[in-house]
């Protein structure tokens, strides 16, 4: 299983599946991360934490924790 923590720079992913439960993925979901949409990840914080991506045609920063609970191919 490949998650959106483990994509490197430059590469773009279409999401396959979320997963957690509750709040934590409604909060993915509202960010616009849903089955389906591409995600470019755009570049990563110097420490490794956030990650920039490009979702739906805005910036948007995830937390590395979050970027596992999403599954991409």
């Amino acid at each position: 299983m490949k998650t959106l923590r483990d994509v490197k720079i430059g590469e773009t992913v279409t999401v396959k599946r979320l997963h957690g439960e509750g709040a934590i993925k409604r909060r993915i979901m509202d960010m616009g991360i849903t089955k389906g949409a591409e995600v470019y990840v755009r570049k990563v914080a110097p420490l490794g934490d956030p990650i920039e991506l490009t979702v739906r045609g805005y910036e948007l920063s995830l937390r590395k924790a979050d970027a596992e609970k999403v599954e991409v191919e």
